[in-house]
């Protein structure tokens, strides 16, 4: 979810995550994680607080003054943003490493017939 303030309304987090903000913390389902300081008084939900409750990585674009907001991580959370090396053909056969690309921001998409 990309977002351009760390503040939104509890409703409209609800609608984007499925985490619905409750008087005993932020719950899905049967779900609740105790998450103090997360609500505010006025309804609104402290993103920053409640990713780090729920394992959600926050990431900021400075350049551009927007956020990024990953789906919780079950305790799975990555410890570090680096990719492990990563080698494959290129369109013409040719071998292309992933760290050829060292310093730049790379999307990585993965197709399956499947």
């Amino acid at each position: 979810m990309l977002l351009t303030e760390l503040t939104m309304p509890a409703v409209d987090f609800e609608a984007a995550t499925g985490w619905a903000a409750k008087p005993e913390g932020m719950c899905k389902g049967a779900v609740c994680v105790p998450a103090p300081g997360a609500v505010g008084g006025d309804g609104t939900i402290d993103v920053t607080a409640v990713a780090a409750r729920l394992g959600m990585a926050l990431v900021e674009d400075v350049h551009h003054n927007v956020w990024a907001l990953g789906p919780e991580s079950g305790g799975r959370a990555l410890t570090t943003a680096v990719a492990p090396e990563l080698e494959l053909p290129d369109a013409d056969g040719n071998p292309f490493k992933l760290s050829a690309m060292h310093g730049r921001k790379v999307l990585l998409v993965a197709w399956a017939s499947w």
